[in-house]
């Protein structure tokens, strides 16, 4: 049974909620950044991006966009072996202003799927704590909840206790570490992304924005039942994220893939709207394999009507040689 089969409406048009920010600050940049091969070995950024293997690579793409979404730290392998010196070290190599939305840990969502009765809280704690450095330095964007794909709708009920426990302990957080004073969970701004089409029906946006929890818009291959994610704009927070996975239906790697304009055109009056509700929209390209997110994200950019400088139209149009002399 729907959990919310007493909600009757279903958003297949876009839906616009009244906003007294008549212009959100944009901010656009690539998931992930630290892909230290060629595109020809294994779909890095060496040549396409980066001029060599010796490159900055943090401090050479803070150049260019002024956000990153980090990916790394979702996975076990990776997160287990970061400490607050990893954050630091990125909050460092970074200019003022840049923003950092970092991913919460598999454990979190995929292995223990949101349950309060595991004690995600308390991992949830460490995680805050591990990533404080980029809050202190005002280079924290959204945090980003990713459900698994077999999360459906019939675990609503993880989300409503999550978000619930979640509100109650950002507050507690917020008040206690790093001599910040805040009253609200606001101090943080957290963005869930569904990914199963179970999650198409309204209820859910009203819980996300009861909590002032920002619904993640995404583009993704049409085999995965995920347009509502697309087509359906709801802005459930003062903030926003749209993530442009990529469409390659060949294998498992959606990110394989090259946007052409036509393709963006339809974003750029959606990404407008979301603008004029929100305070601040972050976008990012997950389509990272051989660099094809960087020539996507400074294309859109231009798109959305920023004129790009010398130096980002000059990178723009050596990746997109680089990468028309390879069959990647």
């Amino acid at each position: 049974m729907n959990p919310f089969s007493n909600i009757t409406k279903m958003f297949k048009v876009i839906l616009f909620i009244p906003s007294v920010h008549n212009m959100g600050k944009l901010l656009i940049g690539c998931s992930g950044w630290n892909y230290g091969s060629r595109p020809e070995e294994n779909g890095g950024w060496i040549g396409v991006f980066y001029p060599d293997k010796e490159t900055k690579r943090l401090r050479h793409y803070s150049e260019f966009f002024d956000t990153a979404e980090m990916d790394a730290s979702f996975y076990e392998r990776f997160y287990n072996s970061m400490t607050k010196g990893t954050f630091i070290g990125m909050s460092r190599a970074t200019p003022a202003g840049f923003q950092f939305s970092v991913k919460v840990p598999e454990t979190i969502t995929h292995k223990k799927r949101l349950d309060v009765k595991k004690n995600v809280l308390k991992d949830f704690e460490a995680f805050l704590e591990k990533i404080s450095p980029l809050r202190i330095a005002n280079k924290l964007g959204a945090i980003l909840i990713q459900l698994p794909p077999s999360f459906t709708v019939s675990e609503f009920k993880n989300v409503e206790l999550f978000l619930n426990e979640l509100s109650a302990f950002s507050n507690i957080y917020s008040e206690s570490s790093h001599g910040y004073e805040s009253t609200t969970s606001h101090d943080y701004q957290y963005a869930l992304e569904f990914r199963h089409p179970s999650w198409k029906t309204e209820g859910p946006w009203e819980l996300l924005r009861h909590y002032d929890i920002a619904s993640v818009v995404t583009d993704s291959p049409k085999k995965e039942n995920l347009e509502f994610l697309s087509e359906t704009i709801v802005t459930t927070a003062d903030h926003s994220v749209v993530r442009f996975h990529g469409r390659n239906i060949k294998g498992h790697y959606w990110y394989n893939y090259l946007y052409n304009k036509e393709e963006l055109e339809p974003w750029v009056e959606k990404i407008d709207k979301i603008k004029e509700q929100t305070k601040v929209l972050r976008i990012y390209f997950n389509n990272h394999y051989g660099g094809k997110a960087v020539i996507n994200a400074l294309e859109f950019k231009e798109m959305l009507g920023f004129k790009l400088s010398e130096k980002e139209a000059s990178k723009l149009e050596s990746a997109k040689s680089y990468l028309g002399k390879l069959n990647v």
